[in-house]
């Protein structure tokens, strides 16, 4: 897809890792009426089985939905996707009343606007990545116990990763609380700029330097697959469900 003197070029990967069942979901979506308008989305259910699923899946209904009503021309990118956040939460909370379930959901979601800006917005510990070239530019930061612990200098990230509990949220979507939300607005997208966005059975196994050169050298949907190749081979047995979208931006001149 090309727009603004750069092309997209993207790919999304999912994996049930070693668990039984997949609650991930991931999703990227054209906009049906505006070119070079993408939606890249992760959510990691949680809540048992079927909970899980019901809560990621409602995530990509909502989006989904949200989206194909989006005027890049007339709406702000920045409330939708808090709008997004707020009315998938909404009925995730819902499916519990309904399901006697416990259903929970992280998300993770950049949108980027035929003009070459991009909005992204994350609860949970689903992480967007931004990298130019292979340098990371910036990233969401959890909203987990051990990042709270991070944050204070408790902690370094190499601990927090290896924490027996890494993996307590202090919000998501489906929870008693409003959920936290981390936003992120760049003004100008350029050639060369990778975005990212994946689960922790993605992300819990690499540095963002191991990620940055994967992304840079190879196209989206090799490095989706090295990654989760290389994911499931860190796992030893013991790895998560993995969900991750990648989107590249590359000169028009280029071959």
């Amino acid at each position: 897809m090309a727009t603004k003197g750069y092309r997209l070029t993207a790919s999304t990967g999912i994996h049930k890792g070693d668990r039984e069942y997949q609650q991930d979901q991931v999703m990227l979506i054209n906009h049906p009426r505006h070119s070079g308008c993408v939606l890249g989305i992760v959510a990691d259910g949680m809540g048992g089985r079927s909970g899980g699923r019901k809560a990621s899946d409602q995530v990509m209904l909502t989006s989904r939905q949200l989206f194909e009503r989006y005027s890049p021309e007339h709406d702000d990118a920045g409330s939708l996707l808090n709008q997004l956040i707020q009315e998938a939460h909404l009925v995730i909370k819902l499916t519990a009343i309904s399901s006697e379930q416990e259903p929970h959901s992280t998300l993770a979601a950049f949108l980027i606007n035929p003009a070459g800006d991009c909005h992204w917005i994350h609860t949970g510990d689903s992480r967007i990545y931004h990298f130019h070239g292979s340098k990371l530019v910036k990233r969401t930061m959890d909203h987990s116990y051990v990042q709270t612990l991070v944050d204070r200098g408790e902690l370094t990230e190499e601990e927090a990763n290896v924490h027996p509990q890494s993996n307590i949220l202090m919000g998501c979507l489906g929870g008693e609380e409003d959920p936290p939300m981390g936003h992120h607005f760049i003004p100008q997208l350029r050639p060369g700029d990778v975005l990212m966005a994946c689960s922790d059975g993605v992300w819990h196994y690499f540095n963002p330097n191991e990620i940055g050169s994967v992304v840079s050298s190879l196209s989206p949907r090799e490095a989706s697959e090295f990654l989760i190749e290389k994911a499931r081979s860190r796992g030893r047995g013991g790895g998560d469900n993995l969900s991750l979208v990648v989107v590249k931006l590359e000169a028009l001149d280029e071959d």
